[in-house]
């Protein structure tokens, strides 16, 4: 006979197709009438205009339905207040994420200056990992000078979700969040003192629908300003790659970078070296444009391994501009791959 432990058993085995867990654990389902084989379920979404709600609507009834001596299901759809969504999810604060994400490594990119390509590595990295399966997403912590937006050719605004904000998704897969996405236009100046860009990266961090990922990389603004160190003492940062390029003045500043990194007691998995060399097309031969290398006094100084030497390639540049960094095939790429996850490797949630 059908009762309301049957329906419950049916329906905890239905998922929130967002969130990825079940109806049951979520406490969705609020009431069960069962009355000679006709079963009035009530579910409570976690948003009022959940986007999804006709697939779950859907999914009950079928999981309801699919049980013996059920003649009729009525679904009713309510919204959870407030207060159910904050004693389910909780708030997050400060570094903590919120509960509905799972991140296995958080790695930030950064420089000691500006200019040096800490986005375009970090955007390199972000599509290469995509490319061979693994969940990715960039946090662009460059509150003030955001430029993953643009490498990506993605535009606000984001969306509501559940529970947090939903990140924008690139071709590849790649999940990112940026302050240009929540601007009312991209050309706006975020105009504000410390404190507050630091309190704006803890909410990229914490009110951000993730969800589940291999790898966070976090894109952090040049220096070692207030918005670098909240974001270092804040989130989890597992490990650090720097980037810099040739010139004597960029390995100097990358060098105080390094220190910082190493007074707050956080790795620096490896170092990039950006615009090395630049290769003639008529030639074939390499030119060092930025003079002679000093990565070796960086790797030396920050206790870490060479990454890569990314080269100075025109076509880099326009395809950047156009907002198609995910159509990049640089030589180089393969064998920074596989030296960034050999350094922070992932039991990834993906399948083998």
């Amino acid at each position: 006979m059908i009762n309301r432990e049957k329906v419950i058993e049916a329906l905890s085995k239905v998922e929130d197709p967002e969130l990825h867990r079940s109806l049951t654990d979520l406490k969705m389902v609020r009431n069960i009438e069962i009355n000679d084989g006709m079963v009035d379920v009530t579910i409570a979404l976690t948003l009022p205009n959940c986007p999804l709600k006709d697939q779950i609507e859907a999914d009950v009834r079928a999981a309801i339905t699919a049980l013996p001596e059920v003649k009729q299901v009525k679904v009713h759809l309510i919204a959870m207040t407030e207060e159910d969504r904050k004693a389910l999810f909780g708030e997050p604060e400060g570094g903590s994420a919120a509960p509905y994400n799972h991140i296995q490594r958080v790695v930030a990119v950064m420089s000691g200056k500006g200019g040096v390509g800490k986005s375009l590595v970090t955007g390199l990295l972000a599509t290469a990992l995509a490319h061979e399966g693994y969940k990715v997403g960039v946090l662009d912590a460059d509150i003030t000078g955001p430029s993953i937006p643009m490498l990506f050719g993605l535009h606000g605004p984001v969306e509501p979700g559940p529970v947090g904000i939903r990140p924008l998704v690139s071709g590849t897969g790649v999940k990112i969040i940026s302050m240009n996405f929540l601007l009312e236009s991209e050309d706006q100046a975020v105009i504000w003192r410390g404190p507050l860009i630091g309190r704006a990266i803890t909410q990229l961090w914490g009110d951000v629908m993730w969800g589940d990922l291999d790898y966070l990389l976090v894109d952090l603004p040049p220096g070692t300003s207030d918005a670098s160190l909240t974001t270092m003492q804040s989130l989890p940062v597992n490990g650090i790659v720097m980037v810099t390029t040739p010139q004597s003045l960029a390995s100097m500043v990358v060098r105080k970078a390094v220190n910082m990194a190493q007074v707050i007691k956080i790795p620096i998995i490896g170092v990039v070296e950006n615009m090395a060399y630049f290769i003639c097309p008529d030639t074939g031969k390499r030119h060092f444009i930025f003079g002679p290398s000093h990565v070796s006094e960086i790797t030396q100084t920050a206790a870490a391994p060479l990454l890569a030497q990314l080269p100075i390639d025109p076509q880099v540049s326009s395809l950047c501009d156009a907002g198609k960094i995910e159509m990049i095939n640089l030589a180089e790429i393969p064998a920074l791959l596989k030296a960034f996850i050999q350094v922070v490797p992932v039991t990834a949630y993906h399948p083998a």
